[in-house]
């Protein structure tokens, strides 16, 4: 896994940083998206490991992927051909989808509530995590009625237990201890 995300890192940043200088990232993504679900149908991995000239190949992917690739987006595809690493494309992709997240300076958080939260509460919990976090806030909610009171939010590596199940917990750990 470590190798493929080496092989992958070159052409999923040079992809990236071609995407941005053209504003055109969305469009990248979904052309690598769509390049990488068709490096991993069944019929055509034995194509990408087999010995078929790279430039066959190349032309082969482009005309499978169709009105999908731009010109660039084949030019991608050929270079990789030439190197023999059409097989990575689903990693290059996912470190392409992780280079656009941290560019947006977006990040996804879920929060666990024991009961519903209002318009208000989610626009307060959204402003508080986007200047802790110095990034814009994606909100995931949902309810857990277990929680008794309370929310749980997770942002990343971040983690906030703000339930009443969980200062119950801690209580019940530091009463043990």
């Amino acid at each position: 896994m470590a190798e493929l995300t080496t092989i992958a890192r070159p052409y999923a940043k040079a992809a990236f940083d071609f995407a941005v200088e053209h504003q055109a990232v969305e469009k990248w993504a979904e052309m690598l998206d769509f390049a990488a679900l068709v490096s991993e149908n069944e019929t055509m991995k034995p194509l990408l490991a087999g010995v078929m000239a790279s430039d066959r190949l190349a032309d082969l992917f482009i005309k499978v992927c169709g009105d999908q690739m731009d010109t660039n987006g084949q030019n991608l595809i050929k270079v990789m051909a030439e190197n023999d690493r059409l097989e990575v494309l689903p990693a290059v992709a996912q470190q392409f989808a992780e280079l656009r997240l941290e560019w947006s300076k977006e990040v996804e958080a879920s929060v666990i509530s024991a009961t519903p939260l209002t318009d208000s509460q989610i626009a307060q919990i959204s402003a508080s995590l986007e200047k802790r976090l110095a990034r814009k806030v994606k909100l995931n909610c949902s309810t857990d009625a277990k929680l008794i009171a309370g929310v749980i939010i997770r942002a990343g590596d971040l983690v906030i237990d703000g339930s009443v199940r969980g200062k119950l917990d801690r209580l019940s750990d530091k009463l043990q201890s």
